[in-house]
């Protein structure tokens, strides 16, 4: 007989268990090979996953919600009808596939869904031309009896996401629903951004007093990432930023689609090319000197856990473009559609509360890395001018943590002298 085991596939380097978000096909469901059977949650993102193999979803062993180690059986496949219930009588054995499959490869191709074309961590493709649709959107598709074929998606690389689904759903109908309130920003507006226009924080989870709720996955990969640093020697230095200049910039060009968050990692970037240490990491073989300068940008989650999109090559890149990019990168994030090299290729760190007002805090140094910068608010001083008067300037305050087995405090003391030089002093060489 021709019975195949399905696994869950490891989508990323740092991931050892995933969570089913959905299936796509049910038990005695016909799959084509490369067709998408299952939603993965991975510990960054939801992946569409594939098979290798054509034939019937015979068994499903983890059902939507559950987790499983990577490695582990989550379903059967069978390659004609008459062997599905040999497959379930399998399965219900506890006896393992692999025995019964005609071929030891590996039986599922993974890859982003937003990227038609990826190849997979096990060598297979994307077919080309195949219906790209994410989770959310095919889901809401199901519930409103909308036919996905018959939709042009809007996401990228033509990925059909939830509000084409709701747009086409919602033709036609009289009278048009009113207006849903967006959901709140991932915090990254300016940290100087009086109380009217700051970014409200993100939905708290809802929780019933008295219960224990599970950790999500996001949020398992954020304690094993945060545990993983405590062995790690660090030391922080903090530094007092006056930002008049930086913040008459950004209200210069804010209207052209600049962000604050993009203007203080182009600076923090720039800065870091008369430092390459403060971009570099500690391996067992020594200082590993990073080619580029990744930026990676901390951003709270709506529904919990931590993710860092990257600003790649932010030093080079102008700050238009950088903040269009931001911009896509935040999106793609809250809709989980991510690909690995976006948030796992960071060479610094930057984590900003400013909105918050919080006044300082210290950041813990992320896996992989040699500094994290974090970012307070900023506020009018009163502050004494070199002529011997009192004057009020907008300040900010900086903590660097950085990894204290390759930096030293006169790397990041030197580090923080020349970012605040940049700001205060050339604030506009930010936008050549």
């Amino acid at each position: 007989m021709s019975i195949h085991e399905v696994f869950m596939p490891a989508l990323s380097s740092t991931m050892t268990e995933g969570k089913i978000v959905s299936w796509v096909k049910s038990p005695g469901d016909k799959v084509e090979k490369g067709e998408t059977v299952v939603v993965v949650e991975s510990d960054k993102a939801d992946m569409d996953v594939e098979t290798f193999y054509e034939g019937f979803l015979a068994h499903i062993i983890v059902e939507a919600g559950e987790t499983a180690p990577v490695g582990s059986a989550i379903a059967f496949i069978a390659e004609t009808e008459a062997e599905i219930e040999q497959a379930k009588s399998l399965a219900n054995s506890g006896g393992a596939a692999a025995s019964a499959t005609s071929s030891p490869e590996p039986i599922l191709a993974t890859a982003t869904a937003a990227t038609p074309a990826l190849a997979s961590q096990n060598g297979s493709n994307h077919k080309e031309g195949r219906l790209v649709v994410s989770p959310r959107a095919r889901k809401l598709a199901k519930e409103l009896k909308v036919d996905l074929t018959t939709l042009q998606g809007s996401g990228p690389h033509g990925r059909i996401v939830a509000e084409d689904v709701e747009a086409l759903s919602n033709k036609g109908k009289q009278p048009a629903p009113a207006p849903v309130a967006p959901p709140a920003p991932v915090p990254t507006s300016a940290p100087s951004a009086p109380p009217a226009t700051r970014t409200p924080a993100p939905a708290p989870v809802a929780a019933v007093p008295g219960q224990t709720v599970p950790l999500t996955t996001f949020q398992n990969a954020v304690v094993r990432n945060m545990v993983a640093t405590i062995s790690v020697p660090v030391f922080r230095v903090g530094y007092t930023i006056t930002t008049d200049g930086l913040d008459k910039l950004y209200k210069q060009i804010k209207s052209k689609g600049v962000t604050m968050t993009a203007l203080l990692a182009k600076a923090v970037a720039v800065t870091l090319q008369k430092h390459p240490l403060l971009n570099a990491s500690y391996s067992d073989q020594g200082i590993v000197y990073h080619s580029d300068i990744n930026i990676s940008v901390a951003v709270a989650m709506d529904d919990g856990g931590l993710i860092t999109p990257v600003l790649q090559n932010a030093d080079a890149v102008d700050i238009y473009s950088l903040s269009r990019t931001w911009k896509s990168l935040v999106e793609r994030a809250r809709a989980k559609q991510l690909q690995p090299q976006e948030y796992n290729s960071g060479t610094f760190t930057l984590s900003n509360l400013g909105m918050f007002g919080v006044d300082k805090f210290d950041a813990i140094l992320p896996p992989g890395q040699g500094s994290i910068l974090a970012i307070g608010a900023s506020r009018p001083q009163v502050v004494a001018t070199p002529d011997g008067l009192f004057g009020v300037r907008q300040q900010m305050q900086v903590n660097i943590t950085s990894d204290h087995r390759i930096i030293y405090g006169a790397h990041a003391a030197a580090f923080l002298q020349d970012l605040a030089k940049l700001i205060e002093t050339n604030p506009q060489s930010l936008t050549l």
